[in-house]
């Protein structure tokens, strides 16, 4: 789930990058695009945020499942320890 968590807040990344450069470019004076330089940059701004508190879901969730991972490790290795011969 972590892998898909970094996939998604690239992505975020990439169009919050995108967005911050149609801002300062003739595009968004283009009859038919929306217009509002801030518009675009508050998009460019709020898809950064949002970029970045998925990573920090996404770290987490590795940090669990290697936690989970380790635990479960070591309950098999205390098992084969308890087991009589």
């Amino acid at each position: 789930m972590g892998r898909n968590l970094y996939i998604l807040a690239a992505t975020l990344l990439v169009l919050a990058l995108v967005s911050c450069g149609v801002s300062y470019t003739n595009i968004a004076q283009q009859p038919g695009s929306p217009g509002d330089q801030s518009l675009w940059r508050t998009m460019g701004l709020g898809m950064f945020v949002i970029s970045l508190l998925v990573t920090l879901g996404g770290i987490f969730a590795s940090l669990f499942e290697q936690a989970e991972r380790r635990a479960e490790l070591q309950r098999q290795s205390e098992r084969r320890r308890n087991r009589p011969n």
